[in-house]
């Protein structure tokens, strides 16, 4: 049984403890928060387990999540590498809100002779993974455009909570709601030649509410991302439509998990279960599976890392 530490014990913190519980071979054995409150509440909704307010004295465990607030992830993946023998560090998303910080923490990583698993789970995502496959294999010919829309609420008590929205931790729509999707464009089509968009605080936050790009790839691709945090009440989209020459191609829901248009060249609809029943996906329990089953040749590589990290920098206007 591989045993867990979490550190942050904030709204992202509880899938994570849902996927380890749902997870064969792992088991979280103590939590961590530097406010005590918060870490004995998630303590005693875990049975009681230990909990700390340091987490340089967390030990004996085969690796640690870093569920903090964005900005810190950096800092605090390194002073877990220096600092305790915990080989393996999990992080939430974005690792980091520049390349800058993410080359430094991933070389201070390697130094300490530590090895960093950065969190991409909407790679896992059945039906994400379904349609890099199809357009890895050349099925639908050359890939000419896609559109990937994300627009999703968060009201103000949301952004009153003390690092959302701040230049310092948050970083913006790009890096802390809409990132798995920006990691998923450049998951598809690799490497961008060129991008021009917009990107506005309409709510007077110190960071971007609002983004439209319009960004080519190396490849060819052309496409658009827009994302907004502004919805009305609750998530009302997200979507990403792809046009091939072989095909068009539409998928929809929660986190990418229903097949909306289907029209493929020599392919059926696929008849597949995509469904999802978590706002966040099925992701995290296939990485917390992988990282049980010692598969960790799945997580991104350092060059893969640092070239979305770009992606979402040089996106984020």
């Amino acid at each position: 049984m591989k045993k867990i530490a979490l550190v942050g014990c904030g709204r992202i913190s509880q899938r994570h403890i849902e996927a380890i519980q749902a997870t064969e071979g792992v088991e979280i054995a103590i939590v961590c928060d530097v406010v005590e409150s918060k870490a004995k509440k998630a303590s005693e909704l875990l049975g009681g387990i230990p909990y700390t307010t340091d987490f340089h004295t967390l030990c004996d465990v085969d690796a640690v999540s870093v569920l903090t607030p964005s900005g810190l992830h950096p800092r605090h993946v390194i002073e877990l590498a220096e600092s305790t023998n915990i080989p393996y560090i999990i992080c939430e998303k974005p690792i980091s809100l520049t390349v800058r910080e993410a080359i430094e923490m991933m070389d201070r990583v390697t130094k300490a002779g530590k090895t960093l698993l950065p969190v991409y789970q909407n790679r896992y995502n059945p039906l994400v993974a379904f349609t890099r496959e199809l357009i890895q294999s050349g099925k639908l010919g050359k890939i000419f455009q896609f559109v990937n829309n994300i627009f999703w609420s968060r009201g103000d008590e949301y952004f009153a909570i003390d690092w959302h929205g701040t230049q310092d931790l948050d970083g913006g729509v790009l890096y802390t709601q809409a990132s798995h999707y920006v990691d998923m464009i450049h998951y598809f089509f690799g490497e961008i030649k060129q991008s021009k968009g917009i990107g506005g605080s309409l709510r007077k936050l110190e960071v971007q509410d609002t983004i439209s790009a319009v960004c080519e790839f190396e490849s060819g691709v052309v496409g658009t991302i827009n994302a907004t945090v502004s919805t009305y009440q609750k998530n009302f989209l997200t979507e990403f439509t792809l046009i091939a020459e072989k095909g068009t191609i539409r998928l929809s829901g929660t986190n990418l998990n229903k097949i909306d248009f289907w029209n493929v060249e020599g392919m059926e609809r696929p008849n597949m279960d995509f469904s999802i029943n978590h706002e966040y996906g099925k992701g995290h329990d296939m990485l917390y599976r992988y990282f049980a089953d010692g598969r960790l040749d799945v997580f991104p590589s350092r060059e893969d890392i640092l070239s979305g990290i770009a992606l979402m920098q040089r996106l984020s206007y």
